[in-house]
């Protein structure tokens, strides 16, 4: 938390009345198991890219499943004891035990051990069988988790992974970061999450590609400013046995690739943390499931992209979003 702090204070330190906005800027790193892409406009920009890049890395550090010296690898391995966490830490697993409950279990952040099981966290891919998920679900329940006061305590045959809303909260982090050093215009790449602030020099919004989750290219361009938007779709992480392909977004419930109708979810809205989460747990649910929690908790805007290609968009996104030319035949339902 105290490097966290000391990069803020540094980036408030940056900030200077003479920015320049058309001065682009670009960072790129390797975090948080993706390749990150950072672009700020400003005279002071290339400073404040720096920082952020710093901010995220000390997340990636403290958030890490590998690293001996992280937070979440500490509490993994405690076997049952209390571990001290920052701050974020806290936060985050807080925010992630809101959101199971919110969603009915579509996110939980202790199935890392069935991922493990599945090779998706090693590449070293298997079909398990039914009996050693099940043995393994037993221990998926982030209800469990006791996090407050700075300390952290897993029951002992439990482990978690904060890969489904650390990228969102590193994205939210970054933009801080960046806003208080005076930038008005920048977009963040984290693979698969962006995160625009303002608008693009020129005044214009920013225009987003959503990938074909069945194709090369995008089925279309939404047009934001100053949001984040994040999809999570089965073509991300896959591997194909017997003919048969398995992806990585496993539904809590049944140890198994999720399979309700969604080929991806592109969640839209002003807060990165909760647009990465809704975007796995949408996908989870599948498309009627994902429309009841729109309705009941709003807050957000989606774009749901169905196994057999349709889109299914919330109304209010709908003046932002635009088909492909290759697309244009493509069916579209709106949510309203």
């Amino acid at each position: 938390m105290k490097k966290l702090l000391a990069i803020v204070s540094a980036a408030l330190m940056l900030v200077s009345c003479g920015s320049v906005p058309e001065q682009k800027h670009t960072r790129t790193l390797f975090c948080m198991d993706t390749y990150m892409t950072l672009t700020a406009y400003g005279d002071k920009a290339d400073e404040a890219l720096r920082s952020a890049c710093d901010a995220m890395e000390i997340l990636d550090e403290e958030w890490s499943v590998t690293n001996p010296n992280s937070e979440i690898y500490a509490a993994n391995h405690a076997e049952g004891k209390t571990v001290p966490i920052s701050e974020e830490t806290e936060h985050i697993i807080k925010f992630a035990k809101e959101i199971s409950q919110q969603t009915d279990g579509a996110l939980d952040i202790t199935i890392f051990p069935v991922l493990q099981l599945w090779g998706f966290t090693t590449d070293n891919y298997r079909v398990p069988d039914d009996s050693e998920i099940q043995k393994l679900l037993e221990s998926v329940d982030c209800s469990k988790i006791i996090a407050d006061n700075g300390s952290l305590k897993l029951p002992s045959d439990m482990m978690l992974d904060l890969g489904s809303v650390a990228k969102g909260y590193a994205a939210k982090a970054a933009a801080d970061v960046l806003k208080m050093n005076g930038i008005k215009s920048a977009i963040l790449d984290l693979g698969g999450n962006i995160q625009t602030i303002g608008l693009k020099p020129d005044g214009s919004e920013w225009n987003i590609g959503i990938r074909d989750p069945g194709a090369d290219g995008i089925v279309g361009t939404v047009s934001v400013e100053d949001r984040s938007v994040v999809t999570s779709g089965g073509y991300e992480r896959f591997f194909t046995q017997d003919g048969v392909t398995y992806h990585h977004i496993l539904d809590p419930k049944t140890g198994k690739p999720a399979n309700n109708g969604f080929a991806s979810v592109t969640i839209i809205g002003e807060d990165g943390v909760n647009c990465d989460a809704l975007s796995t747990s949408l996908f989870i649910m599948g498309p009627d499931k994902a429309e009841e929690y729109w309705k009941q908790q709003g807050g957000f805007d989606y774009i749901g992209i169905t196994d057999s290609g349709e889109l299914i968009l919330t109304k209010s996104i709908a003046d932002s979003f635009k088909l492909d030319s290759d697309h244009m035949g493509v069916k579209m339902t709106f949510v309203e």
